[in-house]
């Protein structure tokens, strides 16, 4: 690694891993920053899972699925000392980037992914009915069960075929009913 100042900032990078080793590194990380008291360097590390619905023989079941199996997200400021660790972690390949240094992932990234998401203030709360603007469920309205900033999510109890159906929204596709 090239000897330089590096960004004193926290940032996201992708290391490689081994194939199914993803946790273990996850973990084994966790362990050393613990160990080594590097809370000041490290902030965050993410092995990115979604969840899958699969129905078999009429029973609907949840399973984690990897979004990025072999990849690891750490946020994290980079020095000698904390590369190193990171690039030693047993099942860790590399950083991904170019040649030996780590390029941080970039803000149009992160956001694609999901990550750090700017806080969004709606005028709608817990409680409130909202209507639908868009999709299958257009001019629907429902009351507000939860609120997911982070997400830009909620939920919302709708009135269908006779019953209360909780269904997720994205709060670009919902207004508050005046």
């Amino acid at each position: 690694m090239s000897q330089k100042e590096y960004d004193q900032k926290p940032r996201w990078y992708v290391v490689h891993t081994y194939s199914g080793y993803e946790n273990k590194v996850k973990t084994d990380l966790e362990k050393t920053i613990k160990n080594r008291e590097l809370y000041d360097y490290f902030f965050d590390i993410v092995v990115p899972m979604e969840e899958q619905i699969e129905i078999k023989d009429g029973q609907s079941k949840s399973n984690l699925k990897k979004v990025f199996p072999g990849y690891v997200l750490i946020k994290m400021i980079v020095t000698e000392q904390t590369w190193y660790i990171v690039r030693n972690t047993r099942g860790v390949t590399g950083f991904v980037g170019s040649g030996t240094d780590p390029i941080p992932l970039t803000d149009s990234e992160i956001r694609k992914m999901g990550f750090e998401v700017q806080s969004v203030n709606v005028d709608y709360e817990v409680g409130d009915e909202i209507r639908f603007l868009t999709g299958a469920l257009q001019d629907r309205v429902g009351k507000v069960q939860s609120i997911d900033k982070e997400k830009r999510k909620g939920k919302v109890l709708l009135n269908m075929f006779g019953r209360e159906t909780p269904t997720e929204f994205d709060f670009a596709d919902v207004e508050k009913v005046k």
